[in-house]
């Protein structure tokens, strides 16, 4: 294939990393291998949906090449470029609180490591690719609805500034793929898609469990050793000391990154060590889902409805929890666990400071102390029984007249006006107490703002936001698609003639599939 311009992969990990010796796509167990080399399975008619066009820059590719036939066909799966060797990871993990065993790609194709246009390794993994070794009884593919949600999501979260894997593409295959949904006998065919994911690196905990779980003492010493060199370059060292830097960074960056998502109000829904990335990044969009009215017991995710294990307000909770079954795996390549207790120790030390600084940034503070925390804690209780819009609330918050603190900012971020009038004299006392908090603070009203502005967004991807997208593409309309990788590039900043996409929830998205409901089909 003609490719416009040359590229230059440099596969590291199948380079550094034993692979499975057996080829092919028979479902099978694969020992002492982090990695299955496996090629996609063509399609009968990609087309280009969408592209992300700052991931185009960041990798080099031209417009010609982007806006080619050429482009759907490769990142369909149906060819290749010079320097790809298509391969699928091996990796386990805990499931819902309960070890699993092997699990690995089923539906990931890793075609290679671009060197991009930054100098920086990108790894572009095909999502719905088609089967691998590690399918089990699945096909490999991905339905155009979870597609959509996955590219637009990723995208999204990275101009929210959280830390995410990215997406380049979204291609239609012109062929249907057969799901049920809510796994309750209701299977249905619908149109497929695959999304290219970007990354440095899609290694995961369950990387690290799994050849720990089988005492594959040699691979897990060169699965650690192989990702401090490729992923953490900037660490310096030997031995213990350099695994325990590395994995204090892991924790550090993971710590980092949940803070992130309970700033903006993100669900991830399925918070399985196999879905938990060691560079930090959130990864596997499926069952999520964007806090409206606020509760911290909410879970998108109907297989966690009733444990709600994965609920919002657990999310910091369950990443430590995370991050000890990763030591524990961990431990057998450490002379002492030291290392690894610091580590953990780093996490909680680091979502501490997270935490005082997004509730400064969110309420306007030049910084919190313990009584703020406190403060912001009360605000949280009254967005909860009140149920207030969580993105809406704060946002209301910036327009508060300090000098005369008056709950009318709040109307209409309320969901229940029961509700609403059971709060209102709680409320008003809150707000005096605040008003005086921002009296005493030293920020200046503008500076105030920008910092309030840029901790809380205005415009996020609200599942039913993503479902009405959804709804227009599955009809062959990509316009609600396009519109909101527009609106979501800028989420902090008011426009004009954008209100629908900050509006609350709808009364008809109250019960709707992929609004209220999610699986992890969806």
């Amino acid at each position: 294939m003609d490719t416009y311009f040359p590229l230059q992969f440099d596969n590291r990990l199948i380079q550094r990393l034993p692979g499975d010796t057996e080829q092919g796509l028979r479902r099978r167990e694969v020992r002492g291998a982090a990695w299955s080399a496996v090629m996609p399975t063509p399609v009968a008619a990609p087309r280009t949906l969408a592209v992300s066009p700052e991931v185009v820059t960041s990798l080099g590719l031209p417009a010609d090449f982007v806006a080619s036939a050429d482009f759907s066909q490769v990142f369909a799966g149906n060819a290749l470029l010079e320097g790809m060797q298509p391969w699928s990871a091996n990796y386990g993990g805990h499931q819902f609180g309960h070890w699993a065993g092997q699990l690995g790609d089923g539906r990931a194709i890793s075609l290679g490591e671009l060197v991009g246009a930054d100098g920086r390794h990108w790894e572009l993994q095909l999502k719905g690719a088609g089967p691998t070794p590690y399918s089990r009884g699945a096909d490999g593919r991905a339905v155009l609805r979870s597609s959509i949600r996955e590219f637009l999501c990723s995208e999204a979260m990275h101009h929210l500034g959280v830390p995410t894997t990215r997406a380049l593409s979204l291609v239609g295959t012109g062929e249907e793929v057969v799901r049920d949904m809510f796994y309750d006998g209701h299977p249905k065919a619908e149109p497929g898609a695959v999304v290219c994911r970007v990354a440095p690196s899609f290694l995961r905990f369950g990387s690290f469990e799994l050849p720990a779980s089988r005492g594959e003492q040699a691979l897990l010493e060169q699965m650690v050793d192989t990702c401090i060199a490729r992923d953490f370059p900037e660490l310096r060292g030997s031995g213990d000391t350099l695994r325990g830097d590395w994995f204090a960074q892991v924790c550090v960056r993971s710590a980092e990154m949940v803070a992130h998502w309970m700033r903006v109000g993100f669900v991830h829904g399925v918070m399985n060590t196999d879905n938990m990335s060691v560079l930090g990044l959130t990864i596997d969009y499926g069952p999520y889902g964007w806090m409206e009215d606020f509760d911290p017991d909410w879970t998108p995710n109907t297989t966690d409805a009733q444990g709600r294990r994965y609920r919002f307000g657990t999310q910091p909770q369950v990443v430590f929890w995370n991050l000890t079954r990763l030591a524990q795996a961990l431990a057998p390549v450490f002379a002492d666990v030291q290392p690894l207790q610091a580590g953990l120790d780093a996490y909680q030390a680091t979502l501490a400071a997270c935490r005082r600084r997004d509730v400064a940034a969110k309420l306007g503070l030049s910084a919190a102390d313990e009584a703020d925390i406190q403060l912001h804690a009360r605000w949280e209780r009254l967005m909860q029984e009140g149920a207030m819009d969580m993105t809406l609330a704060y946002r209301a918050l910036m327009r508060l007249d300090m000098a005369r603190p008056d709950m009318a900012v709040l109307a209409g971020v309320y969901y229940d006006a029961t509700r609403e009038a059971a709060v209102r004299e709680t409320l008003q006392h809150w707000l005096h107490d605040y008003a005086a908090r921002l009296r005493a603070d030293p920020l200046s009203a503008e500076t105030r703002h920008q910092r309030m502005s840029r901790a809380n967004p205005l415009y996020v991807l609200r599942n039913w936001l993503a479902q009405e997208a959804i709804d227009r593409a599955e009809q062959g309309d990509l316009g609600g698609v396009h519109a909101l990788q527009d609106v979501l590039r800028e989420p902090c900043t008011e426009r004009e003639g954008l209100a629908h996409y900050a509006g609350k929830r709808p009364a008809w998205a109250d019960d709707r599939a992929g609004c209220s409901m999610l699986s992890c089909s969806s």
